[in-house]
């Protein structure tokens, strides 16, 4: 599968943005799909997940902003970004999962080209 991220953008504290995941192939729902992020100088960490059940598992440090969400007849994966903070900033990257931890970059075979979000004033 094919990953397209899109969305990203500058938004001053408080704001909101939507991504948008676009997966080619027709598999996509069969696929646990995540939410990566990656600020400079730091490791690549977890947001969120949405397995093929609709089940969703989120970081605690953006539970309560942020939503994870699929619309599988577009093979699309959405991330609800509001309440935005300036430690939000960082390269967001969509993935599909392979096999193993959700929240583990490495339990993912297929990633996006990632799309930048700054958050400043």
């Amino acid at each position: 599968v094919q990953l397209q991220a899109s969305g990203g953008g500058l938004v001053q504290p408080g704001g909101s943005l939507r991504l948008s995941c676009v997966a080619s192939g027709r598999t996509f729902k069969v696929y646990v799909m995540g939410w990566f992020r990656q600020a400079p100088g730091k490791e690549r960490e977890f947001v969120a997940t949405v397995t093929w059940g609709n089940n969703k598992y989120y970081s605690d440090s953006v539970k309560g902003r942020f939503t994870i969400s699929r619309d599988n007849a577009k093979n699309t994966m959405f991330l609800q970004m509001n309440s935005l903070k300036p430690e939000d900033k960082a390269v967001y990257y969509c993935a599909a999962h392979d096999s193993g931890s959700y929240d583990l970059p490495g339990s993912y075979g297929y990633w996006g080209q990632g799309t930048q979000v700054t958050v400043s004033s």
